[in-house]
């Protein structure tokens, strides 16, 4: 069944979670799309808890930055020419002291659709994201960089990877773009809001939890199994 922006919606999610069998394994517990279950399921924890200013109490420091480095290892911002290459997880501390600075604030609740206060919220939080990136870098954070990070603790936003920005053709991580995700979740909100809901693995058992994905991070699966297709034809 074709979705209203003609992207099979259920096919694509299917595929991710399933796997196809040969290049892609799926998102089983062994598997690396499952590093974004044990990231979001750590950081939510803490929300859960209402005590996300912990994430940086020495007793927590070194979890919450190795979390942070092996999804995005596991995702593969390690590779190539990447700057991470050379840097150990001690390099994540500001950016856990920026997530940690967040407690209480809206971007933990924000999901699709977007209102302008949360495009408002999100934008702001890419550029704090940047800056605490930045300083450690000496350079420019990339916006793959930033929204991988923010999807793995939020959940709030798809990340901005080639393979996203090329199936749901958006560009940068902007006003004019996040409206356009946010369009494309309302196009296609029957599909997505009936699926049957699909909750983290658990990293000591491999099997369900209690916390859903979001639909921003069921959009983020739909957009990326999108790019797949169109750059494999």
């Amino acid at each position: 069944m074709r979705s209203l922006t003609g992207i099979n919606v259920i096919d694509n999610i299917n595929l991710f979670l399933d796997g196809d069998g040969e290049k892609n394994k799926g998102r089983h517990k062994e598997e690396r799309y499952a590093s974004f279950d044990y990231c979001f399921n750590y950081f939510q924890a803490f929300r859960k808890r209402n005590c996300i200013e912990k994430l940086c109490n020495p007793e927590n420091m070194q979890q919450s930055c190795l979390q942070i480095a092996f999804f995005l290892a596991s995702w593969g911002m390690f590779r190539g020419a990447s700057p991470l290459l050379q840097k150990s997880s001690k390099f994540y501390n500001q950016l856990i002291e920026t997530i940690a600075e967040t407690n209480g604030s809206r971007l933990w609740r924000i999901d699709l659709p977007y209102d302008n206060d949360d495009i408002d919220l999100l934008i702001k939080a890419k550029e704090d994201f940047h800056n605490a990136l930045e300083k450690s870098l000496e350079k420019k954070a990339s916006q793959i960089l930033v929204t991988k990070i923010m999807l793995g603790v939020y959940g709030n936003v798809p990340a901005f990877d080639n393979y996203f920005t090329k199936g749901l053709n958006v560009c940068k991580f902007n006003r004019k773009n996040l409206e356009k995700v946010s369009d494309f979740y309302l196009k296609n909100k029957q599909e997505i809001d009936n699926y049957k809901p699909i909750y983290t693995l658990d990293f000591h058992t491999g099997k369900s939890t209690k916390l859903k994905y979001t639909k921003a991070k069921i959009v983020d699966m739909v957009g990326w199994i999108q790019g797949v297709k169109l750059q494999e034809n």
